[in-house]
Parts: structure tokens; C-alpha cells; sequence
């Protein structure tokens, strides 16, 4: 499913169609039809990938336990436990990044908390920091001792270059991959 389409479709739609569209999809997400083949797939003890949309992003876990309508599950990372929807696990592997085109900056849904941004001040000084939360229309960011709220659309991607050898040049991205790689 191509959701940068979708969320461009969405955003020319009316309120009152979107709630529409949320209670129709809130409706087929509780029939028990689609809990039942998540389910069935799921076992206590097996580790999962599930999607966490307040931090945008998605998070290993393992299944403590299985509820009529939810998982209970422990985040790998944080040694905490969650309960989450059948439909937030992603059984499937699939792509959780959704890549908006915004004429400007970053889009809301192509960050997540934990990543690695960066920004131009009031001063036309380069800031950069990670995310901390991410608000309707600000990210909150932690720029060393510091916090700031920067708009989607004056964020950008920072890159880290350090040079090897005296000639070859590598580059590295800098956002949340790193950290687990680590």
C-alpha cells in the first residue's frame, strides 16, 4: 500500500470524512475475523515487531500473554510491558516508514522519536539534537542542555562525515537505525 498517496489523498478530505473513515475503520479492526488470523500467528514467548504510533516508529517485543482483543507484550528495549492491539503487530515485515514529499523541511510521518535532526534558529545557527516527542505541528527536541519546538517544516535529515585515510570521504545518516545498531 502506497500511504504517501494515501496521506495526500487524506489531506483534501473534510474532517467529517475522516472521522467517518476512523469509525469505518475502527469497525472492520474489531471484527473478529481479522484478530483471529493475527492470533492464530501469535505464540507466548515469540518476539514480534509491533507499531507504536505515538513514537511513530516500530518496536521488538515479546509476547507475555494473549487477550481476547490484545496482546500483552515486552518491549525489548525499555523491559516494559505493553498492551497492544492485534492489528499494531506487524506479522509481515512490512515497511512501517511512510515518505511524504512536504515542499519543505520533514513531514509528521517521516520522523519518529529517537531520530537525529537538525535545524536553522532565530539566529541562522545550525542546531541539531534528537527527537523527544512529536507534537501536532512541532517536534520537541533535545539540543544538548537544551529543549526546543521545531515545526516539521524547518527540520532536515543531519549527516555525519568523517574522513578516513586523508582521501576517501564516508557518510553516515544519523537517525533512530543507528541507535539500535549499537
Amino acid at each position: 500500500m502506497n500511504f504517501s498517496e494515501t496521506i495526500a489523498t487524506l489531506n483534501k478530505a473534510s474532517a467529517f470524512d475522516l472521522y467517518r473513515l476512523r469509525a469505518a475503520i475502527d469497525r472492520v479492526l474489531g471484527q473478529p475475523g481479522w484478530i483471529d488470523v493475527v492470533r492464530s500467528r501469535l505464540r507466548i514467548g515469540q518476539t514480534i515487531e509491533y507499531f507504536d504510533p505515538q513514537t511513530n516508529r516500530a518496536h521488538s517485543g515479546q509476547v507475555v500473554d494473549l487477550r481476547r482483543k490484545q496482546a500483552v507484550v515486552l518491549n525489548l528495549a525499555t523491559q516494559k510491558r505493553w498492551l497492544i492491539s492485534y492489528a499494531a503487530v506487524n506479522l509481515d515485515g512490512a515497511d512501517v516508514d511512510i515518505r511524504e514529499k512536504p515542499k519543505h523541511g520533514l513531514g509528521r510521518n517521516e520522523v519518529a522519536v529517537g531520530d537525529v535532526v537538525g535545524f536553522l534558529d532565530r539566529n541562522h545557527q545550525q542546531q541539531s539534537g534528537r527527537i523527544v516527542r512529536l507534537n501536532d505541528k512541532t517536534v520537541t527536541l533535545q539540543c544538548g542542555n537544551q529543549q526546543w519546538r521545531v515545526p516539521y517544516g524547518l527540520l532536515h535529515r543531519v549527516v555525519d562525515s568523517t574522513v578516513f585515510n586523508g582521501e576517501t570521504l564516508e557518510l553516515e545518516v544519523l537517525d533512530s537505525q543507528r541507535e539500535r545498531d549499537e
